[in-house]
């Protein structure tokens, strides 16, 4: 897949890439929502490996909505995307499937100047008691959310999501090394769901200093080059 990314500025990162892998463990299929988009590599990475997904999205800063519709195009994939915020666009519809990178550094973390990068990485940006809320209101009964976020808010994401009466189901949890605490957690949640929680096997980013097998399967399935420019 051909992916065009801004010259400067926020570009995706492995976490894309291991979102959409996780994604694919759940078959998904009918209206699927990808909450801030950035250039479109999840959702348009999802769409294309999994055809009975109609895919939308929601992006709020401008620039990235311009890449992502051309990236759509240029890899011929119908994709509709809406330019503004989730917490108070008004959509037409409810979704089968959620899925997000969303920000997600400490609003006590250094911030950026740069705004693109504010933006894009910060959870004071995306709250996630609003998001969570927000996320329910928009799906269908017994529909899935499924996203990533840093592992040290892994209790408080599952407090938030029981309070919108949804439910952890699948969770894997990403070390960047085999003897270092997670860094990142994959999260599938279910409205409606009485299943327990399965953990998956811990997912371990590098061997030595040399990218995992998982990795490198990933990055082949993805199968993505990347093209800094402006458009």
């Amino acid at each position: 897949m051909l992916l065009y990314q801004p010259e400067s500025g926020y570009c995706y990162n492995s976490d894309s890439l291991f979102l959409y892998d996780f994604i694919d463990n759940f078959n998904p299929r009918g209206d699927m929502l990808d909450v801030g988009a950035g250039c479109g590599i999840v959702g348009l990475l999802v769409a294309r490996d999994n055809k009975k997904i109609n895919i939308e999205a929601i992006e709020k800063q401008e620039l990235f909505v311009s890449y992502a519709t051309n990236n759509a195009r240029v890899n011929n994939i119908d994709y509709k995307i809406y330019l503004g915020d989730v917490l108070t666009h008004q959509f037409e519809k409810k979704y089968d499937y959620i899925v997000s990178n969303p920000p997600f550094y400490h609003s006590k973390s250094t911030k950026s100047e740069d705004e693109m990068l504010f933006n894009a990485r910060y959870n004071i940006n995306l709250p996630i008691s609003d998001f969570f809320k927000r996320v329910s209101q928009l799906l269908k009964p017994k529909s899935h959310f499924i996203f990533c976020y840093d592992a040290i808010y892994f209790a408080e994401i599952c407090a938030e999501l029981a309070r919108v009466k949804m439910k952890v189901v699948n969770v894997q949890f990403v070390h960047p090394k085999i003897d270092r605490v997670a860094s990142l957690v994959l999260v599938h949640a279910r409205n409606g769901s009485n299943s327990l929680m399965k953990i998956y096997e811990p997912f371990i980013s590098f061997d030595g200093d040399k990218i995992s097998k998982k990795v490198q399967n990933i990055y082949k399935k993805a199968n993505t080059q990347s093209i800094k420019c402006q458009i």
